[in-house]
């Protein structure tokens, strides 16, 4: 048996599969997000842990005799979260998110420097870790002064569980103090932000044994001490483990609380100014791009609460019939937006809107905004030299067949429906939890699910979501216009 643990934005996964990668079962633990300032996106760490035992407990009093025969354990994990721990691996501050923006200014200054867009293959994002720590630099000298380690959150996860300062290629190509091309750490990137290798974790492949699971935790969950756990993966990397999506050319699209638009690559391919990322993937020598939106399904959720609405309800009152977009158009800039537009500070907005623009109406636009945002990602990956002939559909927002019409259509591309399954970021984690223990092969274990249904671009729709996405093209600039 094999463990994946996957540490989102708003839960903890844990996810059990067998030597034939068949799910046993999962357990979840929730977690809240902070935003004590608009821009503001924290979490207490120690909640992590306390999500991660719910996690557990539940799958283990669901399969005790399965969970007593783990033999790896894979990790996965929201990225770019910067947790700072001191000489005593204390925690100093809450760990900044990914989807915060308050180090705008910091990321900028980065960004400036030619040494981070030529090391890392990317723009300095304000979402990134090293401009966080050049913010809190400026803003909290007193806490900066006590950093001993900075961790991302998976790794903060696995020092709890094997007491090792370990991370992996495909969650610190997310830092801007990667150097990509050469998977390993930069001296002299990490200097342009007042800190030294030694304050970060040492680095393995994410299909690697990165430490081993303390005696404590292994005799009170009733596994083995010693349990090899895996270097694991960013949660984008380990979603296509799980998807098989890593051979070049295979994509998927993410519709979860972050929108992406993954591509796997075979070589380095970095073309910063596309505003694409390139990182590391989790096997070794693969890398991947990806178009990244900052609210997919986090904009249906926010329309959600302002109707009293659930989200299933909103979808389920299109129907199943794709429509022409109405002329409402939708930016899903509620937290600034990353592909194309590396903009910390726009916000969201609605234009178009009219009497009879009722609920349904914006509901259609909120979801065509989001595809939109996607066919900006796909037009940046192209830029940047790859191009897509279909994509994989994954994530909680794929389960609205209204919304993937909708984006196949936007795209241009057929989207593919995987047939039943976990296929997530944990199932991922629990691959990689298999290689590392087993040696398997990387590519054999890393395979893709059957499709169950391809949703194919509505050809009698074709022209009218390419005008909608020219209006939604033009609204970028004239909102900033106003709003600088």
């Amino acid at each position: 048996m094999y463990l994946g643990l996957d540490l989102g934005t708003s839960g903890v996964k844990a996810l059990l599969i067998d030597a034939g990668q068949g799910v046993i079962g999962s357990g979840h633990g929730t977690l809240d997000v902070s935003r004590p300032h608009p821009g503001w996106s924290e979490q207490d760490p120690l909640h992590w842990i306390r999500a991660c035992e719910d996690a557990i407990a539940e799958l283990k009093a669901a399969h005790p005799g399965q969970f007593a025969a783990i033999k790896g354990i894979g990790l996965s994990g929201q990225m770019h979260g910067a947790t700072l721990l001191d000489a005593a691996d204390q925690v100093l501050r809450p760990c900044i998110l990914w989807n915060d923006t308050r180090s705008h200014v910091e990321a900028a200054a980065l960004d400036a420097d030619p040494r981070f867009r030529a090391l890392t293959g990317n723009i300095v994002f304000p979402g990134f870790t090293a401009p966080k720590l050049a913010w809190v630099k400026n803003n909290e000298p007193a806490v900066f002064a006590k950093v001993a380690k900075v961790l991302l959150p998976k790794d903060f996860l696995r020092l709890w569980l094997t007491g090792e300062h370990i991370s992996e290629m495909s969650d610190s190509a997310g830092t801007s103090w990667l150097d990509v091309g050469k998977r390993r750490w930069s001296s002299e990137l990490l200097a342009a932000t007042s800190l030294e290798e030694k304050q970060m974790p040492s680095l393995v492949e994410g299909t690697e044994k990165a430490g081993a699971l303390r005696a404590e935790l292994a005799s009170r969950w009733g596994i083995a001490a010693g349990t090899p756990v895996a270097g694991g993966a960013g949660d984008n990397a380990a979603s296509a483990c799980g998807m098989g999506t890593v051979g070049a050319g295979n994509a998927f699209v993410s519709l979860g609380t972050s929108g992406v638009l993954f591509a796997a690559n075979a070589a380095y391919l970095p073309n910063p100014a596309s505003a694409v990322h390139t990182f590391c993937h989790a096997l070794p020598n693969t890398w991947h791009q990806m178009g990244v939106i900052l609210s997919a399904t986090d904009s249906l959720n926010w329309l959600s609460e302002i109707t009293g609405k659930g989200a299933g309800e909103l979808t389920s009152e299109l129907g199943e019939t794709l429509k022409a977009p109405t002329g409402v158009s939708f930016l899903p800039y509620l937290s600034g937006e990353r592909t194309p537009h590396n903009d910390s500070a726009i916000r969201g907005s609605f234009t178009g809107l009219a009497h009879e623009s009722g609920r349904a109406v914006l509901t259609q636009a909120v979801l065509e905004g989001v595809a939109f945002a996607f066919r900006d990602s796909l037009e940046a990956l192209k830029t940047a030299g790859t191009t897509l002939t279909r994509v994989t559909a994954i994530g909680g927002g794929s389960r609205s067949r209204y919304w993937l019409k909708a984006i196949a259509t936007a795209l241009q591309l057929p989207v593919d429906i995987p047939a039943d399954g976990d296929f997530g970021a944990a199932f991922g984690a629990a691959r990689l939890g298999l290689i590392a223990a087993t040696g398997a092969d990387p590519l054999a274990v890393c395979s893709a699910p059957r499709t169950d249904a391809t949703i194919e671009p509505d050809a009698a729709l074709g022209g009218a979501f390419a005008d909608a996405y020219h209006r939604y093209r033009a609204l970028y600039p004239a909102i900033k216009a106003v709003t600088a």
